[in-house]
């Protein structure tokens, strides 16, 4: 999967309001390289893309510099996903921008990234009064870092998945231990994964040799958590799945991508490592 971005190459920072700067990424492409669902036609399932920018500033019409900190939601069965660095421009294009009130600077940001993504984008701009109602949460559920699993290996693997016919669970999982690759720039990517389900209980220990074995894979934060999403449901057909993760930062912004078989309003708590 080529993509020609903005990551990796050098660019001139301005700091002139410019919404043509955002590169729209289509989903479709991610989805295809995975022979994903959404590769030719609408997304099946449900989800989000929770993104938390963190360097957000402006100017306010008498010129004092405003900050705050941008929640954005961007739905998984939009056409575009949004290229961070370009993210990143666009929003150091707001520094030196005089806007009336964060309310319509919030509306601002909401249109240019539904144009961008071709989909209802949600903005909530937290002001400094509020940054003290940011939650910090260790992941719910039973963690799989301190399994006994030997025998890791690095390439993804659907088949280290195993479920049980003969008991039934309802139970969350999670580990800190994923790591995945930018496909532009190599850097790694880590995360906290969540995994909620319902359905035939699934063996933790090829659940955590399984989130391991991405260590070396490339695929952007979304298409890493589509894939999952995909080889759970494949592998183990849970009846109700719903998988999550919390990347750290890069850039001053964070990506939360999660995927579920029901729809529902996703928390945006931080995870300690965030």
């Amino acid at each position: 999967m080529k993509i020609d971005t903005l990551l990796g190459k050098r660019v001139q920072y301005g700091c002139h309001y410019d919404p043509k700067l955002l590169q729209p990424i289509p989903r479709s492409l991610g989805r295809r390289a995975g022979n994903l669902p959404g590769a030719a036609g609408p997304y099946p399932y449900h989800g989000e893309d929770i993104w938390n920018v963190y360097e957000l500033s402006w100017l306010s019409e008498q010129g004092r510099p405003e900050v705050g900190i941008a929640e954005i939601r961007v739905p998984a069965d939009s056409e575009f996903l949004v290229e961070s660095k370009s993210l990143k421009l666009y929003f150091n294009s707001l520094n030196m921008t005089r806007i009336k009130s964060p309310a319509d600077l919030a509306a601002t940001i909401e249109n240019d990234l539904s144009d961008a993504a071709g989909g209802a984008v949600t903005v909530t701009i937290l002001l400094p009064e509020q940054f003290s109602d940011i939650q910090v949460a260790e992941p719910k559920g039973l963690c799989l870092d301190t399994l006994d699993c030997p025998d890791f290996s690095y390439q993804v693997n659907p088949l280290l998945l195993q479920s049980s016919t003969e008991s039934v669970a309802s139970e969350t999982l999670f580990s800190r231990l994923f790591r995945s690759c930018c496909p532009v720039t190599g850097q790694p990517d880590w995360a906290t994964v969540q995994v909620a389900y319902q359905g035939n209980k699934i063996e933790h220990a090829g659940l955590l040799r399984y989130l391991v074995s991405y260590r070396e894979h490339t695929g952007f934060h979304e298409a890493c958590v589509e894939l999952i999403f995909h080889h759970i449901m494949e592998q183990c057909k849970p009846e109700q799945l719903e998988v999550s993760a919390r990347f750290t930062r890069r850039g001053g912004i964070d990506i939360n991508p999660v995927r579920a078989t029901s729809k529902a309003h996703w928390q945006n708590i931080r995870d300690p490592r965030q």
